[in-house]
């Protein structure tokens, strides 16, 4: 049996320990590390981001982090296309690549693979292509703030620049060999899934550990370089700060933005240390629950879906506090079992780690869910899942009740000026 070289995606929660596993498979296999964080490709905030520190960067060569400054975009596309050619000149090197997992990068999303090329034709049949984006933004981008919104936009967008519906692209996409109702086939046949995970009780206090030890390594100096760089000149010119695009995405920035606006002066006072404690326990919070999201996303994705063309495999972590971690349980349940999977399937080998059952979960692709339109707080959901969770939230019902409340004092202002009412003093 020949050797076969796999594309190693490791997925796992923030703070589960995916660099450290990526490093021990990198020094094992001689592998080179391609990053998938939409914030770690800009230059700057490196703590608050968690990036591999320089000398975690020279155990293997890195690709695809602090490529871009903060001010410049990156869509998926442009991503996509960069790591691809990476990935592709290791496999010529005969290099093993390592990534964390991008849906994209894992994936053929065929409206993204659809040629420009062939669209273009379609594009230019009325008028250019910048009128029509500023035609389409002027209509849907600039209040774009619902998902129907959004995706409204993203429709147009799609037909004025490849020349055919959304729908149908969708439809080639699903009808594709290996496709599925949420994306095409995999992109590299090759492709080996790791899934690092650990008891979310054990994981949240690690994260808050992190937190507290990201303060230490001078996280709020980090912040205050880079607010006065990038904000300050915004906000003296009455500029909102846009937390929406780039690197001010990142969960961290916009939770320390009260604190970040008082001066020197202000921040050691009562006022500024409260604000400064607030921030950190929404950081904590904000982390927690990303981590949650990241999991279920992974068990809809992978697990949830029987039409799928992947596999994968569990890797248990210990994911004790950090500076706590028992080097013998990190070795007997992570990093011995990771090398016999990676080992196994270059050697062409069976392996004593089984691929994990599909799971049933309420997961269905969005294209076959139903839309629901909230009239009360003008909001607009995909699926049956997300609007009953809408219909029993705190938000929604008190929304309601205010609406009563007001439907009632108008009601009571007409029953007065038609003079079916009446008013007495007691």
């Amino acid at each position: 049996m020949g050797s076969r070289l796999p594309l190693i995606v490791i997925l796992g929660a923030t703070g589960s320990g995916k660099t450290k596993l990526s490093l021990e498979l990198a020094r094992k296999f001689g592998g080179e590390v391609i990053g998938a964080d939409s914030m770690q490709i800009y230059r700057g905030l490196d703590i608050i981001t968690a990036k591999a520190t320089k000398q975690e960067r020279s155990v293997a060569p890195h690709h695809m982090i602090d490529i871009l400054e903060p001010h410049e975009t990156c869509t998926v596309v442009d991503y996509r296309n960069h790591a691809v050619k990476i990935i592709n000149d290791l496999f010529g090197r005969n290099k093993l690549p390592r990534s964390r997992w991008r849906h994209e990068l894992l994936h053929r999303i065929t409206a993204m693979e659809y040629s420009r090329r062939r669209g273009a034709q379609g594009s230019r049949r009325t008028w250019g292509p910048a009128r029509k984006t500023e035609a389409i933004r002027s209509r849907y981008g600039q209040a774009a703030t619902s998902p129907q919104q959004k995706k409204n936009f993203k429709v147009t967008q799609v037909l004025h620049q490849k020349g055919r519906r959304h729908s149908d692209i969708l439809w080639e996409q699903q009808s594709s060999k290996n496709g599925s109702t949420c994306d095409g086939g995999l992109r590299f046949a090759n492709s080996l899934v790791l899934w690092l995970r650990c008891d979310q009780e054990t994981l949240d206090k690690r994260l808050d550990d992190r937190v507290d030890s990201m303060v230490e390594q001078g996280l709020l100096n980090e912040l205050e370089d880079f607010h006065k760089n990038y904000n300050a000149k915004r906000i003296a010119e009455n500029e909102k700060p846009d937390y929406t695009k780039g690197i001010f995405q990142s969960i961290g920035f916009k939770e320390f933005h009260s604190y970040l606006l008082l001066d020197d002066e202000e921040r050691v006072t009562e006022e500024g240390k409260k604000r400064l404690e607030e921030g950190i326990e929404q950081l904590k919070m904000a982390t927690r629950r990303y981590a949650r999201r990241q999991n279920r996303w992974t068990t809809n994705r992978f697990l949830g879906r029987t039409d799928r063309q992947c596999l994968i495999r569990k890797v248990r972590a210990p994911c004790l506090r950090p500076g706590h971690d028992r080097p013998s349980q990190w070795q007997r349940n992570v990093t011995e079992p990771t090398e016999r999977i990676v080992q196994s399937y270059i050697s062409n080998t069976e392996c004593d780690c089984e691929p994990l059952p599909v799971q049933c979960v309420n997961s269905t692709s969005n294209s076959a869910d139903d839309t629901y339109t909230c009239d009360v707080c003008e909001r607009v959901f995909v699926g049956s899942f997300q609007w009953s969770a809408h219909m029993r939230s705190n938000k929604h019902k008190r929304r309601l009740e205010s609406r009563h409340r007001k439907m009632k004092l108008e009601g009571d202002k007409l029953r007065f000026s038609d003079g079916s009412g009446s008013l007495s003093l007691l």
